[in-house]
């Protein structure tokens, strides 16, 4: 859905568009109202959902009790489904991660991350939907990477102009051997999904903005840089994340709907509310080779 469009909040607001848009904080975040899912999307609704993607990184939904054949098919409106090699799904669709956290399994995405940073072709976005979640607590939050890139001192950007780092998916392979994979079907994972290298700054591919893409989670070094050079430059980087003024912070209801851009945000999941049971549901948009 490549195109060049304006990135500016005020300028969009001020378009015609199919919905209100409430936006949560100055730099990132909103809720589209008045839109119901289930409906069928015309082309210029479609089209207006995407841009509000691209200004406001993050945007969510209300009151949107979609089966899973509706939230496929939402998803397929920007693009192909990924299927997650690692992740549990929802049996009889693959496309549909099946996260649920309760007594038995606390919740662990509680890091600063950008969703599978480890594929050659990481993905343009991830859509969530609430199914059960706890009375408090298990809010998400977002945090604006392009304005973190924005207010990064001239000379760390000049310092990270065409820096490379190394992606894995080493949290998951720990997950494998954990569960008793074999050395044979460990090694066939790191086969399939060799580490790959992308830019520490990505400019991304439709508003031409760049953003910090490195995280926590999944970056492992900076390519060519001495390992301590490299671990400081990145923890450096991690931080910006965590600076409320690039935040936003969504309070989960039933049938709350997120849908953000892995391209140009990171996200943190606060586990808070164990032994609550926090159920969702995610399809993934595949994206490009970023640059």
């Amino acid at each position: 859905m490549s195109q060049m469009i304006s990135n500016n909040a005020d300028e969009f607001e001020n378009s015609d568009l199919p919905f209100k848009v409430n936006r949560l904080s100055p730099n990132i975040g909103a809720e589209l109202l008045e839109l119901d899912l289930k409906n069928s999307l015309d082309s210029e609704t479609k089209k207006k959902i995407y841009e509000a993607l691209l200004v406001y990184k993050v945007i969510f939904f209300r009151n949107q009790n979609l089966t899973t054949e509706e939230h496929l098919k939402f998803g397929r409106h920007f693009g192909e489904l990924e299927v997650h090699p690692f992740a549990p799904y929802k049996e009889g669709f693959p496309e549909v991660l099946n996260i649920t956290h309760n007594e038995k399994n606390k919740g662990k995405e509680n890091v600063w991350h950008s969703d599978v940073t480890w594929r050659e072709k990481p993905s343009l976005g991830s859509i969530l939907r609430m199914i059960e979640g706890p009375q408090i607590g298990g809010d998400t939050l977002f945090s604006d990477m392009q304005t973190a890139y924005d207010k990064l001192p001239e000379d760390i950007k000049n310092k990270l102009e065409g820096a490379i780092a190394v992606h894995d998916f080493v949290g998951f392979r720990k997950l494998l051997i954990k569960k008793g994979k074999t050395t044979e079907e460990v090694e066939a994972f790191n086969k399939k999904y060799p580490n790959p290298e992308h830019p520490v700054i990505r400019t991304h591919p439709d508003t031409k903005k760049k953003a910090i893409y490195v995280n926590k989670a999944f970056t492992q070094y900076i390519k060519g840089w001495e390992e301590n050079e490299s671990k400081s430059m990145l923890d450096f980087l991690y931080s910006q994340a965590a600076i409320p003024e690039y935040q936003c912070r969504f309070i989960w209801e039933k049938d709350s709907i997120a849908f953000w851009d892995n391209r140009s945000c990171q996200h943190y999941a606060v586990s808070d509310y164990w032994p609550q049971v926090r159920k969702v549901e995610r399809v993934t948009v595949i994206g490009d080779t970023p640059y």
